[in-house]
C-alpha cells in the first residue's frame, strides 16, 4: 500500500468520524428539559446538585434548584449529591420534572463546613510538632469540602498548607502552594507569605515584585503594613540595595513605634543596625543595637539574648573581643535563669542558628583564641564540648573539639592535642553517620510530601473537573441551530482544506523526490565522464617513448593493455556500481601499466583475504583508480629509492568490507610542496570529482561509501586510504 493509499483511508475515516460526532450532538430528536431538585420533606430547593445523562450532557442546578440540559427521549437522568442518594429518572416527555430527594439534611452542609475549619485548626496545632500530621489534616479539611467547596475555602486551606511548608523550609512548595491560594482568592495575608518566602528562599527579585502592588492599597492593618515595609527591606537587602533598604525598615520602625507594636519595633531597629554595619557603618550600627538590646529585655527572654548574641556577633565583626565576650556571658547567665520547661522545648529542636549554652561558650573561646589568650580559651571550649555532649550537639561538639586540639598544639602540648584530634575524628564519623540517617529521614520525609501533596493536587484536579462541566454545561445551553450550521461549514471547510493540503504535500514530496533523483543521476553521468586525461596522455607518452626506442613489442603490448583497461571503463561508465570482482581486474591492469611505465619506482601487491566474496559487494567504477594514481605520482614517483604500494582487502562483518591502499611514499606534505600549479589543479579537480561522487551515492544508497585519508608514519611520509564499503 502506498503513501496516496494511506491518505486517502485517513481522510475517509476523519470524514466518517466527523459526521457521526455531529450527527450525534445535532441529533434532530433532542429537545432542552427544565426542572428542579428539591428535598422532599421541606421542599426546600438545592443548589450544586449534579444533573447528567447517560449519553454525557451535564449541568448543575442553580441557587433555586433549577436545571436545563439537552436530552431526548428514553435517555436516564442521574441526579447525584455527596448529601442524598443518588436518583435516576427516565426521560418518557418533554413535560418539567421536579426531582425529589429522600434523607437531604442542611444542617450536614453546615457541619461539613465546621469539620474544615476544625481540620484547619488541628494543622495548624501541630504545623511545629509533626509536618506529616499537618499535612494530613489539610487533606482532610479539602477532601471534606469535595466539589462544593467556595473558594474562599479552599483558598484559605492551601494558605494553611504553605505555611506548614514554609515553617519546614520547604519553600518551592510553600510558594506554589501560596500561589495557587492567590489564584483562587487574593487576600494581604497570602500575598505577605509569599513574598516572605520568596526572600527566605533567595528570590529578592520575586518577593520585591510581590511586594510592591501591596504599598497601592489604602486599607491595610498596621501590623500588615508593618510586614510589607520590612519585607520590602529584607528583598533590596537581599539585592544588595542598602539605602533602599534602610528607607523600607524606617518606615515600618515608624508604623510600629506609632501603634505600639513592641515586638516588630526591636526586630526593626536590629534590622537596620544589621544593615548599617554591612554598609561599614558602626557607628549608626551601635547606636541601634543599643536600642534592639534595650527594648528586647521588656519581651520574653529568649529574645533578649538572642539580640544578645545579635549584638556580640557585631562586636565580634568589629574584633571588640572584650565587648563581646562580656556579652556573650551575660548571655549565658541569663540563659540559666530560663525556665525549665522553656529550656526543653529549645533543646528538642536544635539547628544551626539555635542559641545554646554550647554553642555561646564555643563563640566565647573564640574570642579569646583571637585575642591569643589561650589558657582562657580551653576552660570554655572544655565546656562546650561536654554541654553538646550532655545535649547530643554533634556539630557543636565537633568543631569544639577541633578547635581545642589547635590551642593544644599551639601551646606545644602535642600529647594532648594528638588525643583531642582522636576524639575530633571519632565525633566525624559518628557525625557521618548520623547525617547519613538524618539524609534518609529527609528523604523519606520527602516522599511522604510528594504522596500527599499529590493527593491534594488530585482533589483539587476533580474539583476543577466539576467545574468545568458545569462551565461547558452552560456553554452548551447557549448553543443555537445556527452556531450548529456555521459549526457544519467550518467542518466542510476543514475537511476539504486538510484534504487539499495532504494532496499538495504528497505531490510536491513525488515530485521533489523524482526530481532529486534526476539530478543526482545526472551529476553521477557527469562526473563518470569527466575522467582525468592525466593517464591517458601519459599512457600514449608511453607509448610514444616504446616507439622511439624501436620497443616495438613493449608499445604494443602497453597500447592493447591500455585499450582493454579503456575500453572497460567506457562499458562501465553508464554504471553506478559494478561487481567487485570486475573492479579488481580493472585495478589489477591500471597498477600494471602505471608499474611498466615506473618499474624502478616501486614494486606493488594486491592482497585479498581468503574470506571475501568479491562477487557479493558492488563498487562505484574507477572509485579506487584516483586514490591509486595519487599514491603512484604523488608519493612514490618523486620518492629517491624504490618505494612500496601495497592494495589490501578484508571483508570486517557480514556487511562491510575494507579496502586499503597504502603506499611508502614521500607524503601529502611534502607532495603538496613539490606541486606546480598545474598540478594543484589537475588534483584538486581529481578529489573533488570522487568526493562529490561519494556525496551522491551516500544520499542515493544510505551511506553506503566512507573514505578517510591519514599519514603512514610519524614523521608525515607515507599515506594510506581506508574506504569502507557496505553491502546492499
Amino acid at each position: 500500500m502506498n503513501r496516496k493509499d494511506y491518505i486517502t483511508i485517513v481522510f475517509m475515516l476523519l470524514c466518517g468520524f466527523l459526521f457521526s460526532q455531529e450527527s450525534r450532538d445535532t441529533g434532530a430528536n433532542t429537545f432542552m428539559l427544565e426542572g428542579s431538585v428539591k428535598s422532599k420533606d421541606g421542599q426546600m430547593p438545592i443548589s450544586g446538585v449534579e444533573v447528567r445523562t447517560d449519553k454525557g450532557q451535564y449541568t448543575i442546578t442553580n441557587g433555586l434548584g433549577e436545571f436545563r440540559i439537552r436530552v431526548k427521549m428514553g435517555d436516564m437522568l442521574i441526579v447525584e449529591n455527596l448529601d442524598f442518594e443518588t436518583v435516576r429518572h427516565r426521560i418518557t416527555s418533554d413535560e418539567e420534572i421536579l426531582v425529589l430527594v429522600e434523607d437531604y439534611d442542611p444542617s450536614s452542609v453546615q457541619k461539613s463546613r465546621a469539620d474544615h475549619k476544625v481540620f484547619l485548626d488541628s494543622a495548624n496545632h501541630y504545623k511545629k510538632a509533626s509536618i506529616e500530621k499537618s499535612i494530613d489534616f489539610v487533606v482532610q479539611a479539602i477532601e471534606n469540602l469535595g466539589k462544593r467547596g467556595n473558594k474562599r475555602e479552599l483558598a484559605h486551606a492551601y494558605t494553611v498548607l504553605g505555611e506548614i511548608y514554609q515553617y519546614h523550609k520547604q519553600y518551592d512548595l510553600a510558594i506554589d502552594n501560596f500561589n495557587y491560594a492567590l489564584e483562587l482568592r487574593s487576600t494581604v495575608k497570602t500575598s505577605l507569605l509569599l513574598g516572605e518566602t520568596y526572600v527566605r528562599n533567595g528570590q529578592f527579585q520575586e518577593a520585591t515584585a510581590t511586594f510592591e502592588p501591596l504599598l497601592d492599597i489604602k486599607k491595610m492593618v498596621p501590623y500588615q503594613r508593618v510586614e510589607l515595609y520590612e519585607g520590602l527591606g529584607d528583598a533590596h537587602k537581599g539585592l544588595g540595595d542598602e539605602n533602599k533598604a534602610l528607607g523600607f525598615y524606617n518606615q515600618a520602625l515608624t508604623v510600629a513605634e506609632k501603634n505600639q507594636i513592641s515586638p516588630k519595633v526591636t526586630d526593626l531597629n536590629s534590622k537596620i543596625a544589621e544593615t548599617y554595619a554591612k554598609e561599614k557603618r558602626p557607628v549608626e550600627a551601635e547606636g541601634y543595637f543599643s536600642n534592639s538590646l534595650r527594648l528586647s529585655k521588656q519581651e520574653a527572654p529568649q529574645r533578649a539574648i538572642q539580640e544578645n548574641e545579635k549584638v556580640a556577633d557585631f562586636y565580634n565583626d568589629e574584633r571588640r573581643f572584650d565587648d563581646e565576650i562580656q556579652l556573650r556571658k551575660k548571655s549565658l547567665k541569663e540563659l540559666e535563669q530560663l525556665p525549665a520547661e522553656t529550656i526543653a522545648a529549645d533543646k528538642s529542636n536544635i539547628t544551626r542558628d539555635s542559641i545554646t549554652a554550647q554553642r555561646i561558650n564555643y563563640k566565647i573561646a573564640n574570642a579569646y583564641i583571637a585575642q591569643e589568650k589561650l589558657d582562657e580559651a580551653i576552660p570554655y571550649l572544655e565546656r562546650s564540648i561536654a554541654e553538646a555532649d550532655n545535649e547530643n550537639d554533634l556539630v557543636v561538639q565537633k568543631d569544639a573539639t577541633r578547635k581545642l586540639s589547635e590551642v593544644y598544639r599551639y601551646q606545644g602540648d602535642f600529647n594532648k592535642a594528638l588525643e583531642t584530634y582522636q576524639d575530633y575524628v571519632s565525633l566525624v564519623d559518628t557525625l557521618y553517620v548520623r547525617k547519613e540517617q538524618e539524609i534518609s529521614r529527609v528523604v523519606r520525609l520527602n516522599r511522604e510530601i510528594v504522596t500527599k501533596q499529590n493527593r491534594i493536587a488530585s482533589l483539587e484536579q476533580d474539583r476543577e473537573l466539576s467545574q468545568s462541566k458545569y462551565s461547558l454545561a452552560l456553554a452548551e445551553r447557549q448553543l443555537s441551530e445556527e452556531s450548529n450550521k456555521r459549526q457544519k461549514w467550518i467542518i466542510y471547510s476543514l475537511i476539504f482544506g486538510l484534504f487539499l493540503m495532504a494532496s499538495t504535500a504528497f505531490f510536491y514530496y513525488r515530485s521533489n523526490r523524482q526530481q532529486k533523483l534526476a539530478n543526482n543521476l545526472l551529476a553521477l553521468k557527469s562526473l563518470r565522464s569527466q575522467m582525468n586525461p592525466h593517464f591517458i596522455f601519459n599512457a600514449l607518452n608511453s607509448v610514444n617513448n616504446f616507439i622511439a626506442k624501436s620497443d616495438e613489442r613493449s608499445a604494443n603490448r602497453f597500447l592493447s593493455e591500455f585499450s582493454v583497461l579503456m575500453r572497460a571503463v567506457l562499458e562501465n561508465s553508464e554504471e553506478d556500481f559494478i561487481p567487485l570482482s570486475k573492479e579488481l581486474e580493472l585495478l589489477e591492469l591500471y597498477v600494471k601499466l602505471e608499474h611498466s611505465r615506473f618499474p624502478d619506482k616501486f614494486d606493488y601487491t594486491i592482497h585479498i583475504d581468503e574470506k571475501v566474496d568479491v562477487d557479493a559487494f558492488g563498487i562505484p567504477p574507477m572509485l579506487l583508480q584516483p586514490y591509486i594514481e595519487n599514491a603512484i605520482w604523488h608519493g612514490l614517483r618523486y620518492k629517491e629509492e624504490k618505494g612500496f604500494l601495497k592494495i589490501g582487502m578484508e571483508q570486517l562483518n557480514e556487511v562491510l568490507l575494507q579496502i586499503s591502499i597504502s603506499d611508502n611514499g614521500i607524503g601529502r606534505k611534502r607532495s603538496a610542496a613539490l606541486k606546480t600549479s598545474n598540478q594543484k589543479k589537475q588534483k584538486s579537480k581529481g578529489m573533488g570529482n570522487i568526493k562529490k561522487r561519494i556525496a551522491i551515492l551516500n544520499d542515493m544508497y544510505k551511506n553506503k561509501v566512507d573514505v578517510s585519508v591519514r599519514d603512514l608514519y610519524d614523521d608525515k611520509t607515507g599515506t594510506q586510504v581506508i574506504l569502507k564499503l557496505r553491502k546492499d
